[in-house]
């Protein structure tokens, strides 16, 4: 196995934590991971971005130009890395911001209304956590167990009373990525 994943959107978005916490949980189940954020002036209003490698074999480099999979929070993340999916790959689209359509036949996609489950949970900054959720049930890639532990170990302290919330908004995100 071995996904090479593209996570964009506007800066604040939380897609470095959602990146973050893939490269986390793929190493707590053994895979080879490499996670490469990329910073810059892109984070103020434009979109940010990061590379997610999960892998069963080694990881020869955490570079890659065509993705497996894309997780798109916002249009430009789709006009900027949408034609570089491989055909056959998946990109998952956060439809609560993306209104448009994405005119791919060669791959599969998947909208997410991750903004506005969040907000049903009172919350629209845990849109990150609902995507997570959709990626994992979408791909099998990872253990749902395995990232709820994860989530666990990251809110710590003061932000631990955010794991109820941050827990319900994966599950959430988990219910529309089996429904794919």
């Amino acid at each position: 196995m071995k996904k090479e994943i593209i996570i964009s959107g506007f800066g604040g978005q939380g897609v470095m934590s959602i990146g973050k916490s893939l490269a986390e949980a793929g190493l707590a189940e053994g895979l080879n991971v490499t996670w490469a954020p990329s910073y810059g002036p892109e984070m103020r209003g434009g979109t940010a971005n990061c590379s997610v490698v999960l892998s069963s074999r080694p990881v020869g480099s955490p570079v890659f130009t065509h993705p497996t999979e894309l997780i798109a929070m916002n249009a430009p993340s789709i006009d900027k890395f949408g034609a570089l999916v491989v055909p056959g790959g998946l990109v998952m689209i956060n439809s609560s911001v993306v209104k448009e359509r994405f005119e791919r036949p060669d791959v599969q996609t998947l909208y997410i209304p991750c903004e506005t489950l969040a907000s049903e949970l009172g919350s629209p900054k845990a849109a990150n956590m609902v995507m997570l959720g959709a990626y994992a049930a979408a791909t099998g890639a990872l253990h749902p167990e395995t990232i709820e532990a994860m989530i666990v170990h990251m809110f710590t302290g003061p932000k631990a009373k955010l794991v109820p919330l941050n827990l319900e908004a994966m599950r959430r995100g988990m219910a529309c990525g089996k429904t794919a």
